[in-house]
């Protein structure tokens, strides 16, 4: 709060920052009435990490999760060329991703190399055909087929276009 300060002959001083109250009161105001609220942080967006337990066990409806997945980041392994690597190993190609570098570190090993993306990014770039599947060493693995990776394009366009 901003005031004026007075020297001790009386006189008026120059105006000055006076700083708040550490409490978080203003200065002058004690309890009761014109008592400011305790001040509260305001809730965090659940990590894609809590996203994919609570879709994974019911909790969490597709379109919240698709919500949250595509703000969050995810963490992807690369090779020395640019791109998704891709798993062929399975009955669809499917990318593996993760939701923390802890994941893709249990995944890949320590030295690995990755790229952060978007779960935006993802949908945007991820090639047709391809499914992607999250935290593949965790206890909440998901795979997304092409299939799922296409209706989640689907819903990302009527969101975005009506």
């Amino acid at each position: 709060m901003y005031g004026y300060g007075q020297h001790a002959d009386g006189s008026a001083a120059q105006q000055q920052y006076i700083p708040p109250q550490q409490d978080g009161m203003q200065a002058g105001m004690q309890g009761g009435y014109g008592q400011q609220a305790p001040l509260y942080p305001e809730p965090s967006p659940p990590s894609l990490a809590d996203a994919v337990r609570a879709f994974t066990t019911g909790t969490l409806a597709a379109e919240d999760f698709q919500q949250i997945f595509a703000t969050s980041k995810v963490y992807c392994p690369r090779g020395d060329n640019p791109g998704f690597l891709a798993l062929h190993n399975t009955q669809q190609p499917v990318i593996p991703m993760f939701t923390s570098l802890k994941e893709l570190r249990r995944y890949a090993g320590k030295e690995s190399k990755y790229f952060v993306i978007t779960g935006a990014e993802v949908i945007d770039l991820l090639p047709t055909g391809y499914g992607f599947v999250l935290d593949m060493e965790g206890d909440h693995r998901m795979v997304f087929d092409a299939k799922a990776v296409e209706q989640m394009v689907d819903f990302a366009m009527r969101r975005m276009y009506g």
